[in-house]
Protein backbone atom coordinates (compact mmCIF):
# COMPACT_ATOMS: atom_id res chain seq x y z
CA UNK A 1 0.00 0.00 0.00
CA UNK A 2 1.20 3.50 -0.80
CA UNK A 3 1.01 6.56 1.35
CA UNK A 4 -2.05 8.79 1.69
CA UNK A 5 -2.69 12.16 0.06
CA UNK A 6 -5.48 14.53 1.03
CA UNK A 7 -7.28 15.85 -2.05
CA UNK A 8 -8.86 19.23 -1.18
CA UNK A 9 -11.93 18.13 -3.16
CA UNK A 10 -12.24 14.38 -2.52
CA UNK A 11 -10.62 13.89 0.88
CA UNK A 12 -7.91 11.45 1.94
CA UNK A 13 -7.01 8.87 -0.69
CA UNK A 14 -4.29 6.32 -1.41
CA UNK A 15 -1.41 7.78 -3.45
CA UNK A 16 -2.07 5.19 -6.19
CA UNK A 17 -5.11 7.28 -7.20
CA UNK A 18 -2.76 10.11 -8.14
CA UNK A 19 -0.06 10.76 -10.73
CA UNK A 20 3.16 12.36 -9.53
CA UNK A 21 3.94 15.50 -11.50
CA UNK A 22 7.36 16.39 -10.15
CA UNK A 23 8.75 19.26 -8.15
CA UNK A 24 6.67 22.41 -8.11
CA UNK A 25 8.94 25.28 -9.10
CA UNK A 26 8.60 28.70 -10.64
CA UNK A 27 8.77 28.59 -14.43
CA UNK A 28 11.37 30.73 -16.19
CA UNK A 29 10.12 33.78 -18.05
CA UNK A 30 9.40 33.59 -21.77
CA UNK A 31 12.64 35.44 -22.49
CA UNK A 32 14.78 33.03 -20.42
CA UNK A 33 17.97 31.63 -21.89
CA UNK A 34 18.25 28.07 -23.21
CA UNK A 35 20.33 27.17 -20.16
CA UNK A 36 17.63 28.48 -17.79
CA UNK A 37 14.99 26.41 -19.60
CA UNK A 38 17.23 23.33 -19.65
CA UNK A 39 17.87 23.69 -15.91
CA UNK A 40 14.12 24.04 -15.28
CA UNK A 41 13.25 20.95 -17.32
CA UNK A 42 16.13 18.62 -16.45
CA UNK A 43 17.85 19.73 -13.25
CA UNK A 44 15.80 18.60 -10.26
CA UNK A 45 16.76 19.30 -6.65
CA UNK A 46 15.97 15.75 -5.47
CA UNK A 47 16.03 16.76 -1.81
CA UNK A 48 16.01 14.38 1.13
CA UNK A 49 13.33 16.11 3.15
CA UNK A 50 10.35 18.38 2.65
CA UNK A 51 9.55 19.08 -1.00
CA UNK A 52 6.76 20.96 -2.78
CA UNK A 53 5.29 18.70 -5.52
CA UNK A 54 2.59 18.51 -8.19
CA UNK A 55 0.06 15.65 -7.98
CA UNK A 56 -2.82 14.89 -10.38
CA UNK A 57 -5.90 13.14 -8.97
CA UNK A 58 -6.38 10.84 -11.96
CA UNK A 59 -8.92 8.48 -10.35
CA UNK A 60 -10.87 11.21 -8.59
CA UNK A 61 -11.70 14.81 -9.44
CA UNK A 62 -9.07 15.00 -12.22
CA UNK A 63 -7.44 18.13 -10.82
CA UNK A 64 -3.84 19.09 -10.12
CA UNK A 65 -2.88 19.93 -6.56
CA UNK A 66 0.25 20.82 -4.61
CA UNK A 67 1.53 18.60 -1.80
CA UNK A 68 4.27 19.25 0.73
CA UNK A 69 5.81 15.78 1.15
CA UNK A 70 8.82 14.55 3.10
CA UNK A 71 10.69 12.39 0.58
CA UNK A 72 12.40 10.38 3.33
CA UNK A 73 9.21 8.74 4.65
CA UNK A 74 6.44 9.90 2.24
CA UNK A 75 4.63 11.77 5.01
CA UNK A 76 2.46 14.54 3.57
CA UNK A 77 2.14 17.60 5.79
CA UNK A 78 -0.12 19.72 3.58
CA UNK A 79 -2.04 19.67 0.29
CA UNK A 80 -3.76 22.58 -1.45
CA UNK A 81 -4.76 24.02 -4.82
CA UNK A 82 -2.23 26.24 -6.57
CA UNK A 83 -2.58 29.80 -5.27
CA UNK A 84 -4.13 28.81 -1.93
CA UNK A 85 -0.92 28.74 0.09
Amino acid sequence: MGFLLHCPNCGERDAYEFRFGGESRKRPTFSATEKEWADYVYMKKNVAGSEREWWYHRLGCKRWLIAIRDTRDNSVSKTFWLGEE
